[in-house]
């Protein structure tokens, strides 16, 4: 047994089981998005660093998850895009777990941050007189520290769990990149400390989540329905449902795939499903957070303007 546990130093990553024709048409269509998550989420970050308007506390936040949303794309996207061209190419041991890791880190940072963005327009909405008492800078700093510190210790618990278990093959991951439990059932040894602290871990970082995101917006909700303008009521409205349509596909998925019965999801349908992970939802971030918004376009303008009056100069 320890000589068959040795042996295994590698992995293959199955990815999608098509064709090569719908392989390469995949291989496409995610090169087209994954250029359209780095420009969006970077355009952002370029955006509120030049910008002293946007200095605030709510773009201080919308800088992290588009930071996030980069690291997420580029662990996952460029693997995914390696095994449609190339499907037999192994990854390593080390990099395998290196990928889950920042895979894990990046979504549970992620979880923490939407509670934060919804706890910052609770209080800019419900308590705008207080609000920069309560989002003072020395607060939304603490709230990211605390963010990413614990998000990084979560997956850094998960990771070595994994680390404790032997290997012995077989080695292939029937999935597009090193997802915790498609690697776990490669093991060949107990792994239901392993599925528990997943399962405690969900709990935490994402039930309890989603209920405090769904507070902040029914508090929200509320102090919309007192807006007495219908326009304001309108677009209030349209950015609190845009919100919760990425938070609750965001949420839902992971409750799903973490949380429900294994066998009620196909192994293809969970693939499909952390594609919203790793390419849609990264994607989708800065149209739904930030380009609708009247000072995000403001500030593109006038980053434009700025541009073309140094070229005529």
């Amino acid at each position: 047994m320890e000589k068959n546990q040795t042996m295994v130093t590698e992995f293959i990553l199955l990815g999608f089981c098509l064709g090569p024709r719908i392989q390469m048409v995949l291989f496409g269509l995610f090169t087209l998005f994954y250029a359209f998550t780095l420009l969006g989420n970077g355009l952002i970050l370029g955006l509120i660093s030049l910008d002293p308007r946007l200095h605030t506390p709510m773009y201080f936040f919308l800088s992290h998850l588009a930071i996030v949303d980069i690291a997420y794309a580029c662990n996952t996207v460029p693997q995914m895009l390696v095994n449609l061209l190339r499907p037999d190419k192994p990854i390593s041991f080390a990099g395998c777990l290196t990928q889950t890791f920042l895979f894990l880190t990046f979504a549970l940072i992620e979880c923490l941050l939407l509670v934060v963005m919804s706890y910052d327009r609770y209080v800019a909405i419900c308590h705008p007189l207080r609000y920069s008492v309560i989002m003072s800078w020395r607060v939304c700093i603490t709230l990211m520290v605390a963010s990413w510190a614990c998000g990084s210790l979560l997956a850094l618990v998960h990771v070595s769990l994994i680390l404790r278990l032997p290997f012995c093959g077989p080695h292939e991951i029937n999935h597009f990149f090193c997802e915790i439990l498609s690697i776990l059932k490669l093991a060949c040894a107990d792994t239901r400390l392993n599925q528990v602290v997943i399962f405690v871990a969900c709990m935490f970082i994402l039930v309890v989540p989603l209920c405090l995101v769904l507070v902040s917006y029914s508090r929200i909700l509320l102090a919309i329905l007192r807006i007495q303008s219908g326009e304001g009521r309108r677009k209030a409205f349209s950015t609190c449902s845009s919100h919760l349509c990425v938070v609750g596909l965001f949420f839902g998925s992971a409750i799903v795939m973490y949380m429900a019965p294994k066998s009620n999801h196909p192994e293809e349908q969970q693939k499909i499903l952390f594609l919203f992970y790793s390419l849609f939802n990264p994607m989708l971030n800065p149209l739904i957070y930030s380009l609708r918004n009247t000072e995000v376009k403001s500030a593109l303008r006038r980053a434009m303007c700025k541009k073309s009056h140094s070229q005529l100069e």
